[in-house]
């Protein structure tokens, strides 16, 4: 696995913004969470994980990034294939006519689901862009399919697009699209360089209000297949969660499992390490969490596996 040193921890916490608030004094740090065994532990479950929960974190407070890391936990969970997870959105589908644009080609049935893990890039974007097999495609301005390196080493996976992701087809813009970008230069990856951005469903879910919302188990079993095949044709050494929906999506865990509880630990799709921490949104909301996201970064680059 790859060690922290090979990293310039001042300039990484420069660029997610925690180095001034470390600039004070006479503060006294949060006693350090116990060790994790040192050998990692391999289960295969389909359960929630429960996972301790992590210390409080003060915000003026240093994480402790310089401490050697003990080995991380390792967890492998069940995940659906791509023709299982189509089959139950089809079952679950709503009658055609009810909700589909009716100006509009069919793009995928039950009958040619398995035809999207063979698909290229070139083939698998164009049926990403015009597909219906859920809801979310009446709202669609633009599909966000992802964006960056195609071979990439990183791959960073959020729960959807956003009101400006909608507009622009690109994944995280905005305040917190900015955040990401600085998490990003502080693992040395800038976006597009050795790293890819992609989310969980491609077009934006709304409530009634026109306001963002979760997206439903329903549409995230008919566009995960698509993420499973970028995932694939990618091949990354590591994945970075963003957030619940993004980590329990991918492992195959019921929804409302809290992503405190997946913190923590390196878990498994498909062989590779996944690391689960809080979406760019919700730091901008509780700064104070910086500080737990660093240290899940920091994580992450230990599970890279050794070049």
């Amino acid at each position: 696995m790859q060690t922290f040193d090979a990293y310039n921890r001042q300039r990484a916490l420069q660029e997610l913004g925690l180095g001034p608030l470390w600039l004070l004094r006479n503060i006294e740090s949060p006693a350090p969470e116990p060790a994790m065994e040192a050998e990692p532990e391999v289960r295969q479950h389909s359960a929630p994980v429960v996972a301790k929960a992590a210390e409080p974190v003060v915000a003026d407070a240093k994480p402790a990034v310089d401490a050697a890391w003990p080995e991380p936990e390792v967890v492998q969970h069940k995940h659906q294939p791509v023709a299982e997870s189509l089959a139950q959105a089809f079952e679950s589908m709503p009658e055609p006519d009810d909700w589909m644009p009716q100006d509009l080609p069919p793009v995928l049935s039950a009958d040619n689901e398995p035809v999207v893990a063979t698909l290229s890039w070139d083939e698998l974007q164009p049926m990403v862009e015009s597909c219906r097999l859920c809801g979310l495609c009446q709202g669609r301005k633009k599909a966000v399919f992802g964006t960056g390196d195609k071979q990439a080493k990183w791959l960073f996976v959020g729960e959807g697009p956003g009101y400006n992701e909608n507009l622009q087809g690109l994944p995280f813009v905005g305040a917190a699209g900015q955040l990401l970008d600085n998490m990003l230069k502080s693992l040395g990856v800038p976006r597009g360089e050795q790293s890819y951005i992609a989310n969980i469903v491609k077009c934006r879910p709304t409530d009634a209000q026109g306001k963002d919302r979760p997206p439903t188990a329903d549409e995230i079993a008919a566009c995960l297949p698509y993420l499973h095949r970028q995932i694939a044709m990618i091949k990354p050494q590591i994945i970075v969660a963003l957030g619940k929906t993004a980590a329990v999506s991918l492992l195959g865990m019921d929804l409302e499992t809290p992503v405190g509880q997946l913190r923590g630990k390196v878990h498994q799709f498909n062989g590779i390490p996944v690391v689960a921490t809080y979406h760019p949104a919700y730091l901008l909301r509780k700064p104070a969490d910086k500080a737990k996201a660093w240290a899940d970064l920091c994580l992450a680059i230990k599970a890279l596996p050794a070049n």
